[in-house]
């Protein structure tokens, strides 16, 4: 039976992470990935898939081009599922490979098949009839997710998709719902929207992305119905079953019905531990499948540690690396640094969506005297070249000290322009930091000098208000 100092259940950013952190430790590392594909979620059906149809879907629709040249620029035809799916397959093979490459490079062991606990110490490799057991002296936990599904509705991946099917379906459909208006129902929805698919998006709750500010919402929300998003708030799907055309007939609790080519289902996504075995490992996960860790990313058998999507909030690919990296440090001695609490998201939507620190809202609960600056695409040379003028960058600051306390971002590039506030916020900095700073133009990031001003203006008209004395404010 071989032995080693780590052995890692899942190759995803945050395994993938931890083992070459170990292996650059002079450890003995192992990784066990069930896929036969390194990458996890992340790699072959989450992110890199995902992200790289959205930008193909923009490039192909020809959409950019009509609203800079007309009509005129239409594609000489529809783009097809098969145009989407090549693309991604080209970068994920690149991906993997980028992740083989340095797997081999540092040493690290590869067992295909499912990996699971005999024992606290012993981890069985299951791959067809070939079984293969190993022990560690340390294990991690980095399994990722799969996709969540509300009770009573049945998948057939044929009508009824979830996520992970949309990278087999031979066509796109003339028309789909999609169940559920989370982050990945609104990224496939408007991406397929963009497409030409007439997408109904149905979700129980009233309103979108309640953790997103509210002005950022309201203009998406505006966006996604002016780009042919029919959004469907307040309904619950009841059951969905199969007409006699082939077609899903979906009941509402309302009792509404209705009638659809093909279904996502995008209800969120639950830990994949069911078949790990943790009550070997004298562990248990919750009723989503996430396995509790303390902020080591420790279990509670402190031999057993646990990262990325599989322990929840924040669910991140970044987050899982760095979350990685730390486990990793930890377990064999290393100090290192806590995993930040300051990071950005993003939602790759059409538009973009991306933030880092907290909305009005929350400021508003906290009893945080803040203002605001707003700057718009429209109104930024960049903006009216690349052709965008719904996109927006919100400043969000303390009224007295000028602290940045947020930065809201839609439109193009905004998971990227997000990072120039981000460092803003790390180093504490103030609206003076970005008055008082140059930035190349045209850019998109002179938003950020363009929204600071609009700020530091409202605290000029605030500070020359208050100081009117009350004698001539009395009428």
């Amino acid at each position: 039976m071989e032995s080693f100092d780590l052995v890692v259940i899942g190759s995803g950013p945050g395994g993938q992470k931890c083992a070459v952190q170990a292996a650059k430790l002079g450890k003995k590392v192992a990784i066990i990935e069930r896929r036969h594909e390194v990458g996890g979620v992340c790699i072959n059906t989450g992110t890199i898939p995902s992200k790289t149809i959205r930008e193909a879907a923009l490039d192909l629709s020809g959409n950019r081009q009509r609203r800079l040249y007309g009509d005129d620029f239409a594609p000489r035809r529809r783009p097809t599922a098969a145009d989407l799916w090549a693309r991604a397959q080209q970068v994920m093979n690149i991906e993997r490979d980028v992740i083989r490459a340095q797997l081999q490079r540092n040493g690290i062991h590869m067992f295909e098949g499912d990996g699971r606990f005999a024992a606290p110490h012993t981890i069985q490799v299951t791959d067809g009839e070939d079984v293969n057991t190993i022990q560690a002296a340390f294990v991690a936990i980095a399994v990722g997710t799969v996709p969540g599904l509300p009770a009573g509705i049945v998948v057939d991946h044929t009508v009824v998709l979830t996520s992970d099917d949309l990278l087999s379906m031979s066509k796109l459909p003339r028309q789909m719902m999609v169940v559920g208006a989370g982050v990945i129902g609104l990224e496939y929805g408007t991406i397929l929207a963009e497409l030409g698919v007439d997408v109904t998006l149905v979700d129980k709750r009233t309103q979108l992305l309640e953790m997103v500010d509210r002005e950022l919402v309201d203009a998406f929300s505006y966006f996604a119905r002016e780009s042919g998003l029919t959004l469907r708030l307040g309904e619950e799907v009841d059951r969905i079953e199969t007409g006699s055309g082939g077609q899903a007939v979906v009941t509402m609790k309302s009792g509404k019905r209705t009638v659809a080519e093909t279904v996502l289902v995008s209800a969120g996504r639950v830990g994949a531990t069911e078949h790990l075995g943790l009550d070997k490992a004298g562990l248990k996960s919750d009723d989503r499948g996430r396995i509790a860790v303390n902020e080591h990313f420790q279990t509670a058998m402190p031999h057993v540690y646990a990262v990325g999507d599989v322990i929840g909030f924040p669910a991140l690919a970044a987050t899982s690396a760095e979350q990685g990296r730390h486990a990793a440090c930890h377990m064999f001695g290393v100090e290192t640094r806590m995993v930040p609490t300051l990071f950005p998201f993003g939602i790759y939507a059409i538009p973009e969506i991306s933030w880092v620190g907290m909305n009005e809202s929350e400021l508003t609960a906290k009893g945080v005297p803040f203002e605001t600056g707003v700057a718009r695409y429209k109104e930024i040379a960049r903006g009216q070249i690349i052709g965008d003028d719904h996109g927006m960058l919100k400043l969000i600051f303390h009224i007295d000290t000028k602290k940045i306390l947020g930065v809201w971002c839609m439109g193009t590039q905004a998971t990227e322009l997000v990072h120039i506030g981000q460092m803003v916020m790390a180093f504490e900095g103030t609206l003076d930091t970005l008055v008082n700073n140059v930035f190349n133009y045209p850019t998109l990031a002179e938003c950020y000098k363009v929204a600071a001003l609009d700020g530091f203006n409202k605290l000029r008209d605030l500070g020359a208000a208050a100081a009117v004395s009350p004698r001539q404010t009395t009428t």
